[in-house]
C-alpha cells in the first residue's frame, strides 16, 4: 500500500489515515474545514489573485526557485492545482465573508455598538467592605493617589498597573460595571461596587466610541462567519455535537 506520509520518524499508508485522524481527535476539526470548503467552492479568484497568492505562499516556505518549489510539490504528493486551492483558500473564504454578510455590516454594526465602545478605567478590587469604603474616601478626599492605592490594596492584576484597565470593550466587562461606566464622566471615581464576591472602586478615564473602519468590519466578518460555522456544526447528530462540544469546536 503506497505511503500518504512520510516524517524524519514514521510513515503513514493510505489505510491508516482514518484511523490516525480518529485516534488523534482530528475528525471534528476535518468536519470543521470541510463545511467551510463547501462553502467556498464557488467563490473564484482571478489569475492575479492566484499568482500573488502562490507567491506569497513560496516566500512564507522559503521556495525561492523552480526548483525548491517542485521538490517541495513532490516530498508533500501536492499538484500544482491544489497548491494553488492551498493558497488561495484564506482569500475565497474572506470574499466568501463579503459576500455573505457585506451588505449588512452597518446594521450589526449598530445592533453590536454598545458592546463594542471601550474604555480605558482606574480601578481597585478588594473583597472586605469597610476597606473599599476607606479607599474611596482616600482617593475622593485627594489623600492619596488611585495609583498608590491600587498598588497598595487592589488584589487583581491590575495592581501591576496602578489599576489602569483597558482600553477594554464595554461588552468584556461586567454587564452592570459596563453600564456603569456607560452614563459616566471621565475622571469620576464611583462609589464602591458589589459584583460577586468582589467590591470594585472605579474610575473612568477615556470613553472610546467604536467607529467602522476596516478593522473593525474585518472583526464583525470574523463574528459573523464564527456564527455562522457554529451553527453548521450544531447541525451534526447528537452524539458528534457532544464530542464537538467537548473538544470546544461549539459552545
Amino acid at each position: 500500500m503506497a505511503t500518504a506520509l512520510q516524517t524524519s520518524h514514521t510513515s503513514v499508508v493510505a489505510g491508516e489515515i482514518i484511523s490516525l485522524l480518529k485516534s488523534c481527535q482530528i475528525l471534528p476539526q476535518l468536519w470543521r474545514e470541510n463545511i467551510i470548503e463547501q462553502a467556498i467552492a464557488t467563490i473564484d479568484c482571478t489569475p492575479e489573485e492566484m499568482t500573488n497568492a502562490c507567491q506569497q505562499f513560496y516566500q512564507q516556505h522559503q521556495l525561492d526557485s523552480v526548483t525548491k518549489q517542485q521538490a517541495w510539490l513532490e516530498h508533500y504528493g501536492i499538484t500544482q492545482a491544489q497548491l494553488v486551492a492551498m493558497a488561495t483558500r484564506e482569500l475565497k473564504i474572506e470574499k466568501f465573508k463579503q459576500l455573505t454578510w457585506g451588505s449588512k455590516l452597518e446594521s450589526y454594526f449598530l445592533e453590536r455598538k454598545g458592546q463594542l465602545d471601550r474604555v480605558i478605567c482606574s480601578l481597585i478590587r478588594v473583597q472586605d467592605r469597610g476597606l473599599a469604603e476607606e479607599i474611596y474616601f482616600r482617593i475622593h478626599e485627594k489623600e492619596q493617589s488611585f495609583i498608590e492605592l491600587a498598588k497598595q490594596f487592589s488584589v487583581g492584576l491590575e495592581a501591576h498597573t496602578g489599576g489602569i484597565v483597558g482600553p477594554v470593550e464595554l461588552g468584556t466587562l461586567h454587564p452592570q460595571l459596563a453600564r456603569t461606566l456607560k452614563v459616566n464622566r471621565p475622571g469620576q471615581v464611583l462609589r464602591p461596587i458589589l459584583l460577586g464576591e468582589w467590591i470594585f472602586i472605579v474610575r473612568l478615564e477615556k470613553f472610546i466610541p467604536a467607529q467602522l473602519d476596516e478593522i473593525m468590519r474585518r472583526k464583525l466578518l470574523q463574528e459573523l462567519f464564527t456564527a455562522w460555522l457554529q451553527e453548521q456544526m450544531q447541525k451534526s447528530p447528537s452524539f458528534d455535537k457532544i464530542w464537538l462540544k467537548n473538544l470546544g469546536y461549539i459552545h
